[in-house]
């Protein structure tokens, strides 16, 4: 979809007056929808539908050996995957750089230990160790991806299901592990798991949740990643640039709306009951 002037125009009257084209004002975010265990094959999963953004997350795991330099740890790694319906941007190879953008941001957000300790999936110091792996799949774009995919993650990872280790037979260079059943397992701790706001410049002015009409109309934007009380990264996408003034005042908001889509979404999770052959896969 593109903007002529006068819509463009239409968009930056709207977040002068603080009554965006859709009713909002600058710090609301648009109506979301999750789902969590919904793939039946995958460890954990989970469905986030904000306004026209819609996003499934599947978790899967494995044994592994962990990187010799970190022998204490085990893996995380992200795969998004952006569907060609999801909007004509990503026909051909066109989603394959918001995807590489994507998954690079996720892996630096979750990087340090004090969000995602990886220490947690350590089974046998250099041996063994828990693989995760977090697939994305895009299935609606609707603007404001960072946010909704982050949302997603983690609650995929929250409703994820870990195997106890019941037993380790070791024979030279032979590790032989015993689990539990799918019924006896524990979850992932993500309390401290992070949460991506988006925000954007347009006029003077900094809104959240941008739908596509106003991604267009913004002058530049920035995705910070929060982690209880603290950044764990920063990026900035598009094309313009901002000064160190609207810069700070994107952080100040980016933190604030952060901390209160955290306590959303963990009082949404509080309230969801383990349930049984639901889901639109299923």
């Amino acid at each position: 979809m593109t903007l002529c002037e006068a819509e463009k125009t239409f968009v930056l009257h709207g977040v002068e007056e603080n009554f965006r084209i859709d009713g909002r004002e600058r710090e609301d975010y648009r109506p979301m929808e999750l789902e969590t265990d919904i793939v039946s094959h995958a460890f954990g999963s989970a469905r986030l539908r904000l306004a026209n953004t819609d996003v499934l997350v599947a978790v899967k795991i494995e044994v592994d050996t962990p990187f010799p330099e970190r022998p204490f740890e085990g893996k995380l790694e992200f795969f998004v995957d952006c569907s060609a319906n999801a909007t004509p941007d990503f026909e051909g190879r066109g989603g394959e750089d918001v995807a590489i953008e994507i998954s690079n941001t996720l892996s630096a957000a979750y990087h340090s230990p004090k969000v995602f300790d990886l220490r947690k999936l350590c089974i046998l110091k250099g041996r063994k160790c828990w693989k995760i792996f977090v697939d994305i799949l895009l299935l609606e774009c609707g603007g404001n991806l960072f946010d909704a995919v982050s949302l997603a993650v983690k609650a995929a990872l929250w409703n994820t299901q870990v195997p106890l280790i019941r037993q380790i037979d070791i024979d030279g260079n032979n590790v032989e592990l015993k689990v539990s059943e799918l019924s006896d397992c524990q979850r992932l701790d993500v309390k401290t798991a992070p949460v991506m706001v988006t925000v954007c410049k347009i006029g003077e002015h900094c809104i959240v949740d941008p739908n596509v009409a106003e991604e267009q109309c913004s002058v530049g934007s920035i995705v910070v990643s929060v982690s209880e009380n603290k950044f764990s990264t920063v990026l900035q996408t598009g094309t313009g640039s901002l000064h160190s003034s609207t810069l700070l005042d994107c952080l100040k908001l980016g933190y604030k709306v952060a901390q209160r889509l955290d306590d959303a979404l963990w009082s949404t999770l509080s309230k969801i009951q383990p349930t049984e052959d639901v889901g639109f896969l299923k």
